[in-house]
């Protein structure tokens, strides 16, 4: 269903931003040396959340949906799996380095209206069920330790590019995304991100589309539209370390989103008359790092 690739896409933006201040320094007190002295090593964490999220992308009702997830880094390969969506980032990062080269390969699963049961609006229901797309890509990124706030901010810039391989919707999605954190001490950290999303045509037409067969049995207008800039997002993230600190033990992760539906895809009967453009997402979560 869809909510499950938008809380994926969500956890990505919410748990990653909290890792990497982790992994990247602390802020400077009594203790920040001595945890300084732990940077690049290896970690996992784990962790599971709730996500108060939209039935469907463009869907104006809202539910709640578990969120786990993993992430680590291991030899100063970063990896996660958060949701339906995982990434790694091959380039290696290396402790004490200012600049973090990233790219390596992307994938994430689209449960979009794949489930008519997690559907509340008939309307949306009345349009049937669609396969489950696994999309694959890759990303290229760059970021910079130090920026504004103290030499332990970061500021990073990426873009990602993801094709479907299983048939559904057969096309691609460009994302490009800016990120920005910072820690606030060795217990708490703070984020905020922004992203948009560039569909093709046929992704428009799989999922906002409306054929007169689907208006006949919906009540909804048919429509046809065309592929474009579909959305842009902006968030924040807090983190704090209920135990240990931000590179160990447990804290509790929590964030929100705002995303605005666009042109052809706002233009489209399931949200312009059965759902909304404005799209509300929020997570909290408990994770362990280790």
């Amino acid at each position: 269903m869809i909510s499950r690739y938008i809380l994926g896409l969500a956890a990505v933006t919410f748990l990653t931003p909290a890792i990497a201040v982790a992994q990247t320094a602390p802020a400077a007190d009594t203790s920040a040396e001595a945890l300084a002295q732990e940077l690049g090593g290896d970690s996992i964490t784990v962790g599971l959340g709730a996500g108060y999220l939209p039935d469907y992308e463009g869907s104006d009702d809202y539910r709640w949906a578990p969120v786990p997830g993993v992430i680590g880094s291991v030899s100063g390969i970063n990896f996660q799996v958060l949701g339906n969506r995982a990434n790694a980032d091959l380039i290696p990062t290396r402790q004490g380095q200012d600049w973090d080269f990233q790219a390596g390969p992307i994938g994430v699963v689209n449960f979009m209206r794949s489930s008519r049961s997690s559907i509340d609006d008939p309307r949306v229901r009345a349009l049937g069920e669609l396969g489950t797309a696994i999309e694959l890509g890759g990303f290229v990124g760059i970021g910079k330790t130090g920026v504004v706030t103290s030499p332990y901010d970061k500021l990073s810039v990426s873009v990602s590019y993801r094709h479907d391989v299983a048939g559904v919707h057969r096309s691609g999605i460009w994302q490009p995304a800016i990120n920005y954190f910072t820690p606030l001490s060795t217990k708490a950290a703070v984020g905020l991100f922004g992203s948009a999303e560039r569909i093709e045509d046929k992704y428009v037409r799989t999922y906002f589309d409306i054929t007169p067969a689907q208006a006949a049995v919906s009540g909804l207008p048919a429509f046809r539209g065309r592929g474009g800039w579909k959305s842009w997002t902006v968030g924040a993230i807090g983190t704090y370390s209920l135990t240990g600190n931000l590179l160990k033990g447990f804290k509790i992760i929590g964030g929100g989103t705002y995303r605005k539906l666009i042109n052809d895809v706002a233009a489209s009967p399931t949200v312009s008359i059965a759902g909304s453009r404005n799209q509300w997402l929020g997570v909290i979560g408990l994770g362990y790092t280790f």
